[in-house]
Parts: structure tokens; sequence; C-alpha cells
């Protein structure tokens, strides 16, 4: 793997799978670190049975999640199992890793004998990350879980959803990726850290309280009001209209937001200034407050005779706030995203595929793609004889012991 950037010289050990764990590294990848993601036959990255598949054939190598979230690593299998896997990865550590990734339930790694202390006797400078659920210590840090458990157990759900109806569960795992980028702050100032001081680290990210992050407002409001928060749908308290609209087309809607009487007076000119945007009750937030699900139906009516683009293109030029609710095919073909977000890569077996690139954009280096997302095992032998310093005699009588199951 070849080629300068700014993680240039670190090198990332990543015990981890699905994206909480992998896509911390992958930030770092795409601008010169080098990683190597660790799996074994027995225990594949979870991503690699999670569809859409290549001609929707399942296949341990035939699914697009892990080429799109764990591209530019180098892919081995390694049978913690095995009485010799721990020693080989110890023997990874020593002779080539500087950071070690993982996101299991706490305590697996320190009982396998890869724990922070155990890898410090190694290289006393290594950096440890662990991204878990909820962190490393705390009455509940060994329930296991996913990213989406964390979505409920963070209170977004409950804010999620109709008044009068049932929490909604959010589209995927959310906290997972929320998790990531702060994984990805933490791991570069530990990585600062380091330069100035030659000192390693264990960094510590529980996915639970980063998620909490994002409902500061509803935590605060009961911290001071003792107010808990509830569900409220579409409605905003300070703003109506507010929602979002029905559009010509199949499940097509514009999202419209009116915050002051200006904007009001603005969008009554856009909808030509009918006769009921005049009625008195329309006059002032607080009446269009009091009248909103009438007020809604209203400005629905409009909307359905125009195309969402349309209604966001004529708003937003008179200082409306408008948005198209786009869906996956909106922002796959957006032109804006289309300039430097998705980009092409081949992959073994299902062929040429699109990713996303960086969302962040370094303006002396550029994001590096060098390598698809592995096969399962693709790069044992490159990186147990090239970089892990085996020799191929020991490379093959562990092979012939199944150490790389």
């Amino acid at each position: 793997m070849e080629g300068k950037g700014t993680f240039e010289g670190v090198k990332i050990l990543e015990f981890g799978q699905i994206v909480a764990g992998p896509l911390i590294a992958t930030y770092l990848s795409d601008y010169g670190a080098e990683v190597i993601h660790v799996e074994s036959h027995g225990r594949p990255d979870q991503y690699r049975l999670y569809p859409p598949f290549k001609d929707n054939e399942p296949g341990i190598d035939r699914g697009f999640q892990l080429p799109i979230y764990s591209h530019n690593k180098y892919g081995i299998t390694l049978n913690m199992r095995h009485p010799k896997g721990v020693e080989v990865a110890k023997r990874i550590v020593k002779n080539w890793a500087n950071v070690v990734t993982e996101n299991f339930t706490p305590g697996v790694m320190k009982r396998m004998g890869l724990g922070y202390e155990e890898l410090r006797k190694i290289r006393p400078d290594i950096i440890m990350l662990s991204s878990c659920n909820q962190g490393q210590t705390g009455p509940h840090a060994m329930h296991p879980g996913m990213g989406s458990h964390l979505t409920h157990l963070s209170g977004f759900s409950h804010l999620s959803g109709w008044p009068d109806g049932d929490p909604l569960i959010l589209a995927g795992p959310y906290i997972d990726f929320i998790g990531v980028v702060y994984g990805a702050i933490g791991l570069v100032a530990a990585l600062e850290h380091r330069r100035q001081t030659g000192e390693g680290q264990h960094v510590d990210v529980s996915q639970f309280e980063t998620g909490i992050q994002f409902l500061a407002p509803a935590l605060l409001d009961y911290t001071v009001n003792e107010h808990v928060q509830g569900r409220n749908g579409n409605r905003c308290d300070y703003a109506a209209p507010h929602g979002a609209y029905p559009c010509q087309g199949e499940d097509r809607w514009c999202v419209i937001a009116v915050f002051t009487d200006e904007e009001w007076k603005n969008l009554c000119g856009v909808m030509g200034n009918p006769d009921w945007t005049r009625d008195s009750k329309f006059a002032t937030l607080l009446g269009r407050k009091q009248h909103e699900e009438e007020l809604d139906r209203l400005i629905g009516e409009w909307t359905a005779n125009f195309t969402a683009e349309e209604i966001m293109a004529r708003l937003q030029a008179e200082g409306v706030e408008a948005a198209v609710v786009s869906n996956a095919q909106d922002m796959y073909n957006d032109p804006h995203l289309n300039r430097y977000l998705w980009a092409e890569m081949e992959h073994a077996v299902i062929g040429k595929y699109h990713l996303q690139l960086p969302s962040f954009k370094l303006s002396k280096v550029p994001s590096q793609l060098r390598m698809s997302g592995p096969l399962l095992g693709e790069h044992n032998e490159h990186v147990y004889l090239n970089m892990a310093g085996f020799s191929q005699e020991e490379y093959k009588q562990l092979e012939q012991e199944g150490v790389f199951e």
C-alpha cells in the first residue's frame, strides 16, 4: 500500500466489526494510514452477511456493506481461539502495529490476552482505541448490543414520532455513526499526544454517551425546567408552518419551515396570496400555531400542484427555508454530491461499486483510494510474510495448524 498522507506511518491492527469500530480506521486510511482488518472463517465481520448482495445472491464476499465501509485495508484471517492465535496477534503488534482498535464487548480483548496493559508490555507507546456500547466502566458497561439498541437507550426514539403515536425507530444504527466521529477525533488526539510526548494511551469511546450529545437541548430543558420533552411529529414550537408537504409524483415531499412574519409574508407571495392567507388567524406565529392543522392542510393543497424541486427553488429564492425530502436516488444523482463525494472502485467479486469518499477535505493532502474492501483472508500471505515478519516456513506451519482459519 503505497502513497503519502496525513496519517502516513500510522499502522492500525483492527479487531472490529460492522461500522462502530472499522469506520474509525477507514477515515484514517483514506488519508494514508495502513490498516489490517482481522477476522476469521468462524467469525467473519458480520457486515459480510448483510444485504444487499451482488445479483441478490448471498455470499461471504458478495456483500456491498463491507467494501463500502472498510476499503483501503488489508484483510487477514486469524483464529483467536487457536492456542497460537493470540501469540500471532502479539507478534503483529510487536513487529508492525502502533495502534490497536476494537469494538467488542468490554473485557473480551483482556480475556484473550490482548488488553491494553498486556499490549503495553509488547509496545510501550501503543495506542488502543475501544469503541463500545457504553464504555469500559460503569454499571452497564458489560451489556452487549448494537447501535440500534443505543438509539433507543439514548432517547432518540422517545422524541421520534407523532404526539398521539408510539415511539418510532430511526433508520439504521444511528448511534454507530455518531460514535465513529468521536472515535476518530479521540484517536487523532491520542496520536498527536504520542507525537509530542512519546506516550501511548487507551482511548475509551462510549457510543451511548456520544449519542446523548445530540440531545443536549432536551436534557437541558429537563435540568432547568423539569420538563420532559415528548414526541412532536414534524412540528416546532417556534415555527409555523413547519412540516413535510406532499408534491407531484409518487411519494414526493418538500419540507417548509417559517419562523418569522417576514418569511410568512414571502411564503404567501410565492403562493400567490390566496384569500385564506389574509385571514387574521394566520397573521401571527401564535395564530398560526393555534390553527396549525388547518394551515398544514391548506399549504399541502398548494404544494401538491408542483414538484418538490419547484417548491424548494421558489421558496429559497424568497428567503423561505425549504428542501426536497431526498431519497437514495436523489442523493446518488445530486450534482453537488457528485462533485466529490461518490467514487468508483473495483472489487474482485462484486465488480464495480460506488462508495462515499470522506466528507471532510484537506486542502494540502487529498484522500486516497488504494484498495477495495478485502475478501475474507485476501492478504494473509502478504501481511504475515511482509509486514508481520513471519518466515515462509513459519507461515506454512501455522497455516497447516489452522491458526489462519
